[in-house]
C-alpha cells in the first residue's frame, strides 16, 4: 500500500476529522492508526508495535532492528525550547512586563491597523527561522494585540503568514542555508555552470510568488480591515466583548491560573528577556554552524556557511537559557520591590510556564508521529510521481508543481519534506524538456510547500504559530485557510503568466495587479480600523 493513492487517507482522515470535530489529539489519533493499520497490512499486533515504535521514535532514533538508539536531539530540544518559553513568559508575566508594554503600546500604537502592522513588521524583521518567528513574534506582540482587541486567531494569521514566507527567501536563514544546499546538489547534477546555488536562489526570489502575494495580503488585511470567512466571526467577537479567544477551547501558551504581578513592573521586563532570546539564539546558531563546518571541513565557515551548518533545535535551547536567566535576573529585581513577589512565586511561575506549554507539545509529539508514519508509507512520493506522469505542455510545469507542492506540504505537514522531494523532480523535469524553466520550477515548488504547510492543521510551523499566538489550533486553522487559498490563487495566476512568458517582471506585475484588485473589491471595514482606547483595552 506504500506509494499508492491509499497512502493519501491517513493524513486525509485526520484532517478531515480535525476541520469537522475540531479535536486535534483525537483526528491526529484516528490519522495515525490508520497509517499504521495501512503499513502492517491491518495486522493487530504489527499494528500496535508500529504505533509504540512510532511514538517512542519521537524521543529517541530506532536502528533498523527496531532497537532504540540515540536520542532524537531535535524533537527533544523543541519541545525544551517550548518549555523554557512558557516558563519565560510566565516570570515576564509576574514581573509586570508584559502588562507594562502593553500600556507603553497602547499610549503610542493608537490603532487596532497599527497593532497588526507592528506585528506583521516584526514576522518580516525576525527572519532567522520560522519556529522562533512564531515564538518570539507572539511573544512580543500579543501584549499589544490583546489591548486593541486583535482577536488571537488574527494574531497567529499574522504570525503564520510572515514567518515561513520571510524565511524561504532569505539567504541568511535556516530555510534559506538548507535550500542552497538542495539546489547545489541539483545543478551538479545536471552539469549547470552558469550560475552558483546561492545566485540561483537570488534570482528565485522575486519568482517565489506565493510569498509575495501573501505578504501582499497580510499588509492589505492589517492596514485596511479585511476580515472574511471565520476570521470575521473572531474579530467581530474580539471588538464587540474584549474576548480575544473563546474561553471554552483550549489554548496552547495561555497560562491558565492568574498569577500575582508585579505594579512596579517596565516595559524592560519584558524586552530585555525577549532581546536576550533573540541575540543568543543568533550567536548560538552561527556557534554551533561555524563548529559544525570546521568539524566536517577543517576551515573556517562563512556567514551563509555557518547558517547552513547550523543546529536550529540546539540553538533554540541555548537561546531560551539566555532569556531565562535574564528573566529570572529581572523577576529577582521585583522581589524587593513588590510585597506580591517572593519565593512562593517563583516555583508557581515555573510550573505554571511548563503547564501553558503542555497541550502544544502534546500536539507536536502527535503531529511528528504521523508525519513520520505517512513518510513510511511514501505520500510524498505518491504525489512526486503525479507530477513526473503528467503530459500537459511545458508552460503548465511551473503552475502544476505549485499546485503539487501545496498539495504534499498540506497532505505531509512538512514543507522542508516537500522541498527535499520535489526540488530534485523539477530539476530532472527542467532539465529534460525546457532548461529555461528550471529556476521558476524551483521556485514553484519552494512557494507551493509554503501556501500547503499554511494550510495544514498538522504542519509543525502552524501548531507553533498558534502557540505563539495563543490561539487555539484549529481556529488558526481554520482563519487562515481562505486567506492562504486566496494569495495561492493570486500566485497561480502570476505562474501561468511564467510559465507561458517566461518573464518574471510580468508575472510579477499581474500579481500585483490582482493584489490591487483585491484591496479594492474587498473594500475597508473603518470599524476594524478603529481606535480603542486604553479603558477599554484593559477590559
Amino acid at each position: 500500500m506504500e506509494g499508492t493513492w491509499l497512502s493519501l487517507l491517513p493524513p486525509v482522515i485526520a484532517i478531515v476529522m480535525v476541520l469537522l470535530t475540531r479535536r486535534v489529539l483525537l483526528s491526529l489519533g484516528a490519522g495515525i492508526v490508520a497509517a499504521a493499520l495501512l503499513i502492517t497490512s491491518f495486522g493487530l499486533l504489527e499494528t500496535l508495535e508500529t504505533l509504540w515504535l512510532s511514538f517512542s521514535g519521537v524521543f529517541w532514533e530506532h536502528g533498523s532492528d527496531g532497537e532504540p538508539g540515540a536520542l532524537n536531539l531535535w524533537n527533544i530540544f523543541i519541545m525544551l525550547f517550548l518549555i523554557i518559553l512558557g516558563v519565560i513568559t510566565a516570570f515576564i508575566n509576574v514581573s509586570g512586563g508584559a502588562r507594562a508594554f502593553g500600556e507603553w503600546a497602547m499610549k503610542r500604537v493608537k490603532t487596532r491597523a497599527g497593532a497588526q502592522l507592528v506585528t506583521a513588521c516584526l514576522g518580516v524583521i525576525i527572519f532567522i527561522d520560522d519556529y522562533f518567528n512564531s515564538l518570539a513574534v507572539g511573544q512580543v506582540a500579543r501584549p499589544l494585540t490583546d489591548r486593541h482587541r486583535v482577536s488571537r486567531a488574527k494574531l497567529a494569521y499574522l504570525i503564520d503568514s510572515t514567518a515561513a514566507p520571510v524565511c524561504v527567501v532569505s539567504p541568511v536563514s535556516s530555510w534559506g542555508a538548507y535550500i542552497i544546499a538542495v539546489i547545489g546538489g541539483i545543478l551538479a547534477t545536471h552539469s549547470i555552470t552558469e550560475y552558483t546555488a546561492f545566485s540561483a536562489f537570488i534570482q528565485m526570489v522575486p519568482m517565489n510568488l506565493y510569498v509575495w502575494s501573501a505578504l501582499g495580503i497580510v499588509f492589505i488585511v492589517a492596514l485596511r480591515g479585511v476580515d472574511f470567512g471565520q476570521m470575521k466571526v473572531h474579530e467581530n467577537r474580539a471588538i464587540e466583548t474584549g474576548e480575544v479567544y473563546d474561553p471554552n477551547k483550549d489554548i496552547p501558551g495561555e497560562l491558565k491560573n492568574d498569577l500575582p504581578t508585579s505594579k512596579h513592573g517596565t516595559v524592560g521586563d519584558l524586552i530585555w528577556p525577549i532581546i536576550a532570546l533573540v541575540v543568543g539564539t543568533v550567536a548560538a546558531m552561527m556557534w554551533t554552524g561555524s563548529q559544525a563546518y570546521t568539524a566536517d571541513t577543517g576551515e573556517s565557515a562563512s556567514i551563509l556557511q555557518m547558517f547552513e551548518y547550523t543546529d536550529v533545535a540546539k540553538s533554540l535551547v541555548y537561546g531560551a537559557l539566555v532569556g531565562l536567566a535574564v528573566a529570572i535576573a529581572f523577576f529577582i529585581r521585583q522581589i524587593g520591590r513588590s510585597e506580591k513577589i517572593g519565593g512562593a512565586e517563583f516555583f508557581l511561575a515555573l510550573k505554571e510556564g511548563v503547564k501553558s506549554m503542555l497541550p502544544a507539545i502534546y500536539i507536536l509529539v502527535f503531529a511528528w508521529m504521523i508525519v513520520g508514519l505517512i513518510g513510511d508509507l511514501g505520500t510524498g512520493e505518491f504525489l512526486a510521481g503525479v507530477v513526473e506522469a503528467s503530459n500537459l505542455p511545458i508552460g503548465w510545469l511551473p503552475v502544476l508543481l505549485f499546485l503539487v507542492a501545496g498539495i504534499m506540504a498540506f497532505s505531509t505537514g512538512t514543507s522542508w519534506g516537500s522541498f527535499g522531494i520535489l526540488l530534485p523532480i523539477a530539476g530532472e523535469i527542467a532539465a529534460s524538456t525546457d532548461i529555461s524553466l528550471l529556476l521558476p520550477s524551483l521556485a514553484a515548488v519552494l512557494a507551493g510547500a509554503v501556501f500547503g504547510d499554511h494550510c495544514s492543521p498538522i504542519s509543525d510551523t502552524t501548531i507553533l504559530s498558534s502557540t505563539g499566538a495563543g490561539s487555539n489550533h484549529i481556529d488558526h486553522v481554520s482563519t487562515q485557510i481562505p486567506y492562504a487559498v486566496t494569495g495561492a490563487a493570486i500566485a497561480s495566476a502570476g505562474y501561468i503568466l511564467l510559465g507561458f512568458s517566461g518573464s518574471t517582471l510580468l508575472s510579477l506585475g499581474l500579481v500585483i495587479i490582482l493584489l490591487v484588485l483585491f484591496a479594492v473589491i474587498m473594500g475597508r471595514n473603518p470599524e476594524k480600523a478603529r481606535t480603542v482606547s486604553a479603558e477599554e483595552g484593559l477590559e
